[in-house]
């Protein structure tokens, strides 16, 4: 695995984990049910979508301390993840 593909994956991995961490941190501080009772609910009310697009908001904060260390490569990793995240939005909408 050359240089490039690994940055481009460890800026992939950063993006979900802080995709993942965002989602929580919302329905942490904004739900007053569990996390699996939460889960189950913004399923059943087809609202999945708006929690991991608020979760994504942490992505934008990765994306650009990446940036600004110069670290280009994981960067476009975090943007990889985001577009992941747009696609799971765009199942959980649409089926």
């Amino acid at each position: 695995m050359n240089k490039m593909t690994k940055e481009i994956l460890i800026g992939f991995l950063i993006g979900v984990i802080a995709n993942l961490a965002g989602s929580y941190l919302y329905i942490y501080f904004f739900s007053k049910e569990t996390l699996e009772k939460t889960i189950q609910y913004s399923i059943e009310q087809d609202v999945l979508g708006n929690i991991i697009a608020l979760g994504a908001i942490l992505n934008l904060c990765a994306f650009f301390i990446f940036l600004k260390k110069n670290k280009v490569y994981r960067a476009r990793g975090v943007v990889l993840a985001t577009v992941l995240a747009a696609l799971a939005i765009l199942v959980s909408k649409f089926l």
